[in-house]
């Protein structure tokens, strides 16, 4: 997963960082804030770390203040969860501005390299990490979208126990 960040004097290069590489946090891709919470309260009684992922294309179509909310509630639903969020914005660079203007974590931009670059330097300024590709993630609840919690909690509970 390519992550654009600033080297040397104006130039931007892809590397490999925590939100990507090998070694990483598993990535949980939800699609609501019960799926959040039941991600958190599994990650955080297995003491694991974990990246919550929102859905493919979720800043285009729910928005970075729905993401910025979702997760805030979900970090007070579960305080002791250590987790990173990222928000998949696709190829829209006016919802990667958006999640900028928010203060999201990370965005995922998957269009064009020279925009690409334009946002990385915006989202330098605003410490918002930038991501050129989706993280694989271990586990997609959206297939579980209206199960119970504790459902939700033995699917996350399976899959973290798989890595």
């Amino acid at each position: 997963m390519g992550l654009l960040e600033p080297h040397g004097r104006g130039r931007r290069v892809f590397r490999r960082d925590a939100l990507s590489g090998p070694g990483s946090a598993p990535a949980i891709a939800v699609h609501s804030l019960v799926h959040a919470v039941a991600a958190l309260e599994t990650a955080a009684a297995r003491d694991r770390d974990i990246i919550v992922l929102s859905a493919p294309n979720a800043g285009i179509y729910a928005g970075a203040g729905w993401w910025r909310a979702m997760i805030e509630a979900a970090r007070d639903a579960v305080p002791g969860a250590r987790f990173s969020a990222i928000l998949d914005c696709g190829d829209d660079a006016g919802a990667v501005q958006a999640a900028l203007r928010a203060g999201v974590e990370a965005a995922i931009f998957t269009g064009r390299a020279d925009v690409a670059e334009r946002l990385a330097a915006i989202a330098q300024q605003t410490g918002v990490s930038l991501l050129t590709t989706r993280p694989q993630p271990l586990l997609d609840l959206g297939e579980l979208f209206f199960a119970s919690s504790d459902t939700l909690q033995e699917r996350c509970a399976d899959a973290l126990a798989s890595v």
